[in-house]
């Protein structure tokens, strides 16, 4: 049973930083490509920053490039979203995703597993 679990989210304000983490289980993730996307409400969910489990290659959305930093932990199998200088446009639905096979995944039908999302709540 493949599961991603989200945790690291909560209530912060303008300016602050948060740090997301998520526990992969469940089959070999070497191959794989890791996302966060996020989803605020009446919005579509969107990408926000990739890894590739084995490699070097990462991918951000514009809006967060700068801000963010997507890292892994492969003896850990965690992947981790550093956020810093939040803004309220960043509130939403956090949501870690991994695209089986994937040298690099940008959108979200290539993704296979999903997190049921932690919440970040950005106040001004």
């Amino acid at each position: 049973q493949v599961q991603l679990v989200e945790s690291g989210g909560g209530l912060v304000q303008a300016g602050g930083s948060l740090r997301l983490s998520c526990a992969a289980s469940g089959r070999t993730f070497r191959n794989d490509y890791m996302g966060w996307f996020r989803q605020a409400p009446g919005k579509e969910r969107e990408f926000v920053a990739g890894v590739r489990w084995s490699g070097d290659s990462t991918a951000y959305d514009a809006s967060v490039k700068g801000r963010f930093t997507i890292s892994r932990d492969n003896g850990e199998n965690t992947v981790n979203l550093q956020m810093n200088s939040l803004k309220p446009e960043d509130t939403a639905v956090y949501y870690c995703a991994a695209a089986a096979g994937a040298l690099v995944a940008l959108r979200e039908y290539q993704y296979n597993y999903w997190g049921q999302g932690t919440l970040v709540t950005v106040s001004s």
